[in-house]
């Protein structure tokens, strides 16, 4: 993967990854702060392995949508200290397979997660409506 930013001014940066546009601000006022993108980053990686274990298992969702909130510590340097991903998943799909694909995302694949510190909390949940 390369990346690339230019300083825009401020605490604002623009740029590219892997010739992607991408956009970065400090203050999260005019694009997504670097632990916004970290955030989403996790909850796009376990999302993206949830739908494709579960079309794995031959019970794939008709949609999946997921609800992120994370706690930053409060003081310097402000990392993320705990976070909890909500998956509404829409179709015929028992949850038994819901809950082995967010323990596959989390124990094996999310390379996110596994890029981040140990001793984050992470909590995870699920709601199956039917189709």
């Amino acid at each position: 993967m390369k990346v690339h930013l230019d300083w825009d001014g401020e605490l604002r940066f623009s740029g590219t990854i892997d010739g992607t546009p991408v956009q970065v601000d400090g203050d999260a006022a005019a694009a997504p702060s670097p632990v916004q993108l970290l955030s989403t980053a996790l909850a796009g990686c376990m999302a993206i392995d949830i739908v494709h274990i579960l079309a794995r298992m031959r019970t794939p969702a008709t949609s999946l949508g997921i609800g992120l909130t994370v706690e930053r510590a409060t003081s310097d340097p402000r990392r993320v200290v705990a976070a909890e991903l909500r998956f509404t998943i829409v179709g015929d799909v028992p949850e038994k397979n819901v809950a082995r694909a967010i323990d596959l995302s989390r124990e094996t694949y999310c390379s996110v997660w596994h890029s981040l510190r140990e001793d984050i909390e992470l909590e995870t949940s699920f709601e199956v409506r039917a189709a």
